[in-house]
């Protein structure tokens, strides 16, 4: 329960941070996942398999962010069932703009804690996300 209630305190503050902006959560982390991706984009099923939290309808996802300019679709000439998805220009130009807030954020988030205990606490919770179901 603490780690689900630590991570709603976390992400609501992020989540602040991107309002102003009109972003949700789940679409700054498109934006992450398409930037890292240039320039070659990404099919819907590799974005979704990247999400942090995963959303159940991708696809509306992405046609909201179509619709507002900030990724394109295309699909593939080699295989038609293939959709490529990249960032725009705009989309990149937003997505910059949360760089250094979003840096600033997670550094008052844990500057109470040390380097050493940061660390520990980034082990632990990679122990956790990596494990292999029992």
């Amino acid at each position: 329960m603490s780690l689900l209630q630590t991570a709603d305190t976390l992400g609501q503050e992020a989540e602040q941070l991107l309002k102003a902006a009109g972003l949700t959560g789940a679409q700054y982390n498109v934006l992450r996942i398409l930037r890292g991706a240039e320039p070659s984009g990404l099919a819907c099923r590799a974005i979704g398999e990247r999400m942090i939290s995963h959303d159940p309808d991708m696809t509306r996802l992405l046609d909201r962010m179509e619709k507002r300019g900030l990724i394109t679709r295309e699909r593939q000439c080699d295989d038609r069932r293939v959709v490529k998805t990249r960032i725009t220009a705009q989309g990149l130009s937003l997505l910059k703009t949360f760089d250094q807030p979003v840096y600033d954020l997670h550094k008052r988030q844990f500057r109470h804690m040390s380097a050493t205990r940061l660390k520990i606490l980034y082990d632990l919770l990679e122990e956790v996300r990596v494990r292999k179901p029992a």
